[in-house]
């Protein structure tokens, strides 16, 4: 069985290069311990080595059943190595769904971690080998791949309660990783914050930013998110990504202060809108460049950037939300509006170039997902946007947020900002249920007949919630993101209870 070295093209070599430069450089921090370019790549090769001891073969996708340690960052690589796609497996999440993804992938070994050892009895593996250690010898280097080949696989959620997986190919991987290192010009000086589970596709920025520059990948655990001006003071934090929940829950904590996180040269949010009181502070505590990145995981990571300016974006955000700015160069995008008009000034964001997914794992999921215009297959979004003045897209809302209320059609999004604008409330998601407003708000506690009043002032009365909720702190889910889901249940729960 013969091996090439594969560098160009392929999500692994742009960790490669960067072993050949330095491999003595640390490449990550993880659970107090700091681990090498070499360390890490030896270990890759020996997981990998093992993988196809144990099949007797090169595998075709590998699940990791693992959460940010060195052994899940290092199953990454060994799977690249190995010549198969990489499908991380949270442990947290609840066995079935665990299963289904394992199904849907149709893994061919999973590698564990002490994270990810509970969950084995209780799934239904199909003779499928598991790797917690090696014994096997090690690859002697990285097995090629090709640019049509999956370097990985996402799963993100499906309106038919089942999750769908969406394959990533390296060329898509490629494309996306030139920009940003292009844009950013990332270097071996720079450490990352990696602050997302594995399966949340803003892990991979993370990992292959730093990897792809021979920079530092910081592992932030759940415990550092009470206290992140400090963690990022420690480590030396220069580039930060994350969602834009991070930012409130530094504010409410009393924590993001001006100058704060002198370190960090730019931070990247994405995820869910950002907010144009958080971009602001959270730029006043760092001083560095703050970048709002809009992309679904089908669209790999990111599509599209806007560049906050402190002098000219607060003026030009929609709803308070930051624009989600211009395509990457190479990507276009239209607008279809709700009478299935190509090229509106607002509508459902379809988007196509290099960075487009070839289609969902199962091709039920693609029925509904994909435009045919122009000569060229478009992906819709589901996100509603419209193009400003200045050539820039706004963010309107999720298509599947635009609910009717007594008739009249309602953004949620649009709600979420007047309830922003209320006294003392800090931030708001609001939910729609049965044809009501559900809200939930943050800030000082008052009595919901005050701020349907004050909301009553500047909104007409279909926009005005019946009902709701003051927390202390939103849900969050494994990303980091609001859960909305979560709210939805206590809506239900509170229900059953009257």
């Amino acid at each position: 069985m013969t091996t090439s070295i594969a560098t160009e093209g392929v999500l692994h070599g742009w960790f490669l290069r960067s072993l050949r430069r330095d491999p003595a450089a640390v490449a990550l921090r993880v659970a107090g311990e700091s681990y090498t370019y070499q360390q890490i790549h030896d270990h890759a090769l020996a997981l990998a080595g093992e993988l196809v001891a144990r099949l007797g073969s090169r595998p075709r996708r590998v699940g990791l059943l693992a959460s940010r340690s060195e052994l899940a960052y290092a199953g990454i690589l060994a799977a690249g190595y190995a010549g198969a796609a990489a499908v991380p497996l949270n442990p947290d999440f609840p066995a079935e769904r665990t299963q289904g993804m394992i199904a849907a992938a149709d893994v061919d070994a999973v590698i564990a971690d002490d994270n990810g050892l509970p969950l084995l009895p209780v799934l239904e593996l199909g003779g499928r080998p598991v790797i917690t250690e090696t014994a096997a010898p090690p690859l002697e280097h990285p097995y090629s791949a090709e640019p049509d080949d999956i370097a990985y696989i996402m799963f993100t959620s499906g309106s038919t309660g089942r999750p769908k997986g969406v394959p990533v190919r390296h060329r898509n991987v490629e494309f996306y990783l030139r920009f940003v290192h292009d844009r950013y010009g990332f270097g071996p000086d720079d450490v990352f914050s990696q602050t997302g589970e594995l399966t949340f596709d803003l892990a991979m920025f993370d990992i292959f930013s730093a990897w792809g520059s021979g920079g530092t990948l910081v592992c932030m655990p759940p415990q550092a998110f009470a206290a992140v001006p400090q963690f990022v003071r420690k480590h030396g934090i220069t580039v930060w990504c994350s969602s834009p929940s991070v930012i409130s829950l530094v504010r409410r904590m009393g924590k993001l202060t001006p100058g704060c996180m002198p370190s960090m040269r730019m931070a990247v949010f994405c995820g869910e809108p950002l907010l144009r009181e958080d971009a602001a502070q959270w730029q006043a505590a760092t001083g560095g460049l703050v970048e709002n990145l809009y992309g679904p995981t089908e669209l790999t990571i990111s599509c599209s950037v806007h560049k906050w300016d402190p002098a000219t974006s607060p003026s030009l955000c929609v709803n308070d939300i930051v624009l989600i700015g211009t395509m990457h160069p190479g990507l276009d995008h239209v607008l279809v509006d709700s009478e299935g008009v190509v090229g509106a000034a607002s509508g459902e964001l379809c988007v196509t170039g290099p960075q487009m997914f070839p289609g969902y794992l199962d091709p039920r999921d693609d029925a509904g997902r994909f435009l045919e215009h122009d000569g060229r297959r478009w992906y819709r979004t589901g996100d509603l946007a419209t193009l400003q003045p200045n050539g820039e897209l706004a963010f309107l809302g999720r298509r599947d947020h635009q609910v009717k209320i007594h008739g009249v059609r309602v953004e949620l999004s649009e709600v979420e900002s007047g309830l922003r604008r209320l006294g003392s409330v800090t931030d708001a998601v609001a939910i729609a249920l049965d044809g009501e407003l559900y809200a939930f708000y943050l800030g000082e506690e008052r009595a919901a007949a005050d701020l349907m009043e004050e909301m009553g002032t500047f909104f007409p009365r279909y926009l005005i919630p019946l009902h709701y909720q003051h927390l202390a702190e939103f849900p969050l889910n494994s990303n980091r993101k609001t859960d909305r889901p979560v709210l939805t249940a206590r809506i239900l729960a509170a229900r059953s209870e009257s």
